[in-house]
């Protein structure tokens, strides 16, 4: 009798059918192609790309990214980019304003490691902050975060972006590295009106502009509408998700990540349950009214989750339905969550295991 222990990782060359789950699987040949359109994109635009790794948290899909041509990478938290300067990566920005003595002690440390850090400030607190722990001998880079119409963080007129990035320039431990935004999708009108009258106050003050950063995957196609900016961010892009088959960013053929979930009971005719709950599928609706989409079955509505289980609404489906111990593919509504629920991803090749990467950059969010 065998008594061997369980095996829950997969291994290269196993068949994504034989797989425990629930857990994420990517394709590599939509991953890739993902990667390829929109560096391609930015290539013929002639503007540079600075990939957002929270999407993955994985360095080898961020040297990728890289090697396709794309100059640096984004990062969101601290952690997170400590993970990257660890493998190797020296051109980070950080997008969020960093505060308190233990942030920025480390902030100070990861400095002092790679060539080129940038973060971004939007408040006068933020850099004196960033000031009083920084000097000349090794500056910070720091960008002014505008508010182009998101309704989150950002100065909130062009006057307070140039005022503020004098306060940065004037500090002798800062340098100022450009004006960053996260725009509201298809909103380049307003980055563009909004960035014009930014760098003509600049311009007035004497100060140049590095660099001008917009950002978002449901706008990454759209960066070129807004002449303005020298560098786009985006993260979901790479993998895909519901919400950017909604913003008419992709289609279904276009989603490397999956969900696949195994029929655990069929209580009823119209109900099915399966092992992933919001541990797996994250109760992140992104304006959606149920929790992803079943591949295959476009009627199915997965319309509740607990910690384990996820209940499917088959009612509106035919007379094919999935049955008890069948495994099914899902598309998540919202991507980047999912990458931080699992400690590895499970990637594939017309359905044979290629490569296990580990979630190097899990569950590090300060």
């Amino acid at each position: 009798m065998d008594h061997s222990p369980f095996r829950v990782s997969a291994r290269p060359g196993d068949h994504i059918a034989d797989l425990s789950t629930p857990r994420p699987i990517i394709d590599e040949g939509r991953l890739a192609a993902n990667i390829a359109r929109a560096q391609a994109y930015f290539d013929e635009h002639g503007i540079a790309f600075r990939p957002h790794i929270k999407t993955h948290k994985i360095p080898a899909l961020a040297q990728a990214q890289v090697e396709a041509g794309a100059r640096g990478i984004n990062c969101q938290k601290i952690t997170e980019a400590e993970v990257f300067a660890d493998a190797g990566f020296e051109d980070i920005l950080i997008t969020f304003n960093i505060l308190g003595h233990e942030k920025i002690e480390r902030l100070q440390a990861l400095n002092q490691r790679i060539a080129e850090l940038k973060v971004t400030a939007d408040s006068a607190e933020t850099v004196s902050g960033l000031a009083a722990c920084f000097s000349a001998e090794r500056p910070l880079r720091v960008m002014v975060e505008c508010d182009t119409g998101a309704g989150r963080c950002g100065v909130q007129t062009p006057d307070a972006a140039a005022e503020l990035a004098g306060l940065i320039a004037a500090q002798p431990g800062l340098r100022f590295a450009g004006l960053m935004t996260y725009p509201r999708p298809a909103a380049h009108e307003a980055v563009q009106a909004f960035f014009t009258k930014a760098l003509a106050r600049l311009k007035e003050a004497g100060l140049e502009c590095p660099a001008v950063s917009s950002g978002g995957t449901p706008s990454l196609f759209e960066a070129h509408l807004a002449p303005v900016v020298t560098e786009h961010r985006a993260g979901t892009y790479i993998y895909n998700d519901r919400s950017m088959i909604r913003a008419g960013h992709c289609g279904q053929g276009d989603c490397a990540m999956h969900i696949l979930a195994t029929i655990v009971s069929r209580p009823t005719s119209d109900r099915a349950v399966i092992d992933a709950g919001s541990k797996a599928l994250t109760s992140d609706l992104l304006g959606f009214s149920d929790h992803g989409m079943v591949v295959g079955y476009p009627e199915a509505v997965i319309a509740a989750l607990s910690e384990e289980h996820g209940v499917i609404d088959l009612s509106a489906c035919g007379a094919e339905r999935p049955k008890i111990g069948q495994k099914v593919l899902i598309i998540p509504n919202h991507t980047c969550v999912v990458s931080n629920l699992f400690d590895e991803m499970v990637f594939h090749r017309d359905g044979v295991v290629t490569r296990v990467e580990p979630v190097a950059a899990r569950g590090l969010v300060w």
